[in-house]
């Protein structure tokens, strides 16, 4: 059929002004181009230039001076002496005289969203909403105080998720998450909920018992943003109703988590006091123990065999032994905590001198958010030198993440995370406790560099 006239023109014009359309925007798409890639040269052509009184490699323990750290981008690109930088225009110059500067720390046990309040009966009146809003105050403390880099492990209802995702928005300030949800315990357990009575019939999110019921746990909580997974191998010291030297998973049930959880590509940490349930952890191939302050000796023997990183949290028992009996833990806590700090001690200090491998943690919560370094000299008390202590919470607990590409040492490539500190840490490793300068990817959070 024929078209109609009218409509045949019609037809030719629609061509046309197509054409005359696809030219318009490509023209534009090109000038949208040439500006972003204007924007982007002039954004690259922007540096950030750190200029502080030493430099220390954390590997080495060498503090240099006469260095210059260029960041771009949110990264280090450049470290060396003063005389191979050349100044650019538009630079900007931090200078940090008579400082050391050293990577961003790491704290590889934190609970961001909790704090004491949370732990008692009292707890059960806190929503996930406002617990999350906890984490938003404590992630800024955190990361004011030098961590630029948390794990948390063990929250509720997914609240580290959100916290870590609204941190990698922008929309929150605080240190980089690797954030595991839930913690998965069995029935009753110390991950468990156990303070409600038999009629509510109510379980923690993390709850779960027998090879099957582990698996679809793993999974539900990786589905659901888990970075890293949380187990608790034995029972704790702050929950109700159970023993901290009891076993609680069973070898065959973290052996069923642990294949599921590397096969997904993440790495698994381990809630652990008692020695058996050490052992069992460790034996079934979980990546770290969190505390071990029950250990025995073959406990220990196992870790170092297997290569299994412990996470020791010990200054939690030395802000106790000062606060316990004015702070907010449950009383039916309270013994169990006396029992647990006077072994934790002996026991992770055979660890150390037996060289099993370390990462800095700290359970911040069971004390107050933003007191993370006061772990350093207690790990120099029990024999650790004050390099050794600075290595635990850079390249060890890096390596711990996964993250050593990124994080825990300052070099080009690694994003641009970097605290200062007054004096020398290797000499005095409290100096940690008052740190002076943070910057994370690029961002300056904290400067008061000459304000004491």
């Amino acid at each position: 059929m024929p078209i109609p006239k009218d409509k045949a023109a019609f037809a030719k014009n629609a061509v046309r002004i197509g054409r005359w359309g696809l030219l318009f925007t490509l023209f534009f798409a090109a000038q949208v181009g040439i500006a972003a890639r204007a924007c982007a040269q002039a954004s690259a052509a922007k540096r950030t230039v750190i200029r502080p009184g030493r430099l220390l490699d954390v590997r080495t323990g060498e503090l240099r001076t006469n260095q210059v750290i260029v960041v771009e981008d949110g990264k280090i690109v450049q470290v060396g002496p003063v005389s191979e930088v050349k100044a650019s225009t538009g630079d900007t110059t931090i200078d940090l005289p008579e400082t050391t500067l050293l990577p961003g720390l790491i704290d590889a046990h934190t609970h961001l969203t909790f704090e004491l309040s949370s732990l008692g009966y009292q707890g059960l009146g806190i929503s996930t909403a406002r617990e999350a809003l906890h984490g938003a105050r404590n992630a800024r403390r955190t990361l004011e105080a030098g961590f630029t880099t948390v794990r948390n492990v063990g929250a509720r209802d997914y609240a580290d998720i959100a916290l870590r995702d609204a941190i990698n928005d922008g929309d929150v300030i605080g240190p980089r998450i690797v954030a595991s949800g839930p913690a998965l315990g069995i029935t009753g357990g110390h991950c468990d909920e156990n303070l409600l009575p038999p009629a509510f019939h109510f379980q923690g999110d993390g709850v779960a018992d027998g090879i099957e019921g582990v698996q679809h746990k793993v999974r539900e909580v990786i589905k659901y943003g888990a970075d890293v997974i949380k187990i608790c191998a034995t029972g704790g010291v702050l929950s109700k109703g159970d023993d901290p030297n009891a076993s609680q998973y069973t070898l065959e049930e973290m052996k069923a988590i642990v294949a599921d959880a590397h096969r997904l590509g993440r790495k698994v940490a381990a809630h652990a006091h008692g020695a058996e349930g050490v052992r069992w952890a460790s034996e079934a191939g979980v990546d770290s123990i969190e505390h071990g302050h029950l250990m025995d000796d073959a406990a220990i023997a196992t870790l170092k065999k297997n290569g299994t990183y412990l996470v020791p949290t010990l200054f939690l028992g030395e802000y106790m032994e000062q606060h316990m009996d004015k702070s907010d833990v449950p009383e039916y806590s309270k013994q169990k905590m006396r029992d647990v700090i006077a072994a934790m001690r002996q026991n992770v200090g055979k660890a150390f001198a037996a060289k099993v491998k370390v990462a800095f943690g700290t359970d911040a919560a069971v004390y107050p958010h933003g007191l993370n370094a006061g772990e350093f000299h207690v790990y120099v008390k029990l024999g650790m030198t004050p390099l050794a202590a600075i290595q635990t919470a850079t390249i060890n607990a890096a390596d711990l993440l996964g993250w050593s590409k990124q994080v825990g040492t300052l070099e080009p490539g690694k994003w641009a995370d970097m605290i200062a500190v007054d004096g020398d840490p290797t000499k005095d490793v409290t100096i940690l406790e008052h740190v002076q300068f943070v910057m994370k990817g690029g961002a300056v959070y904290k400067n008061d560099y000459g304000k004491r």
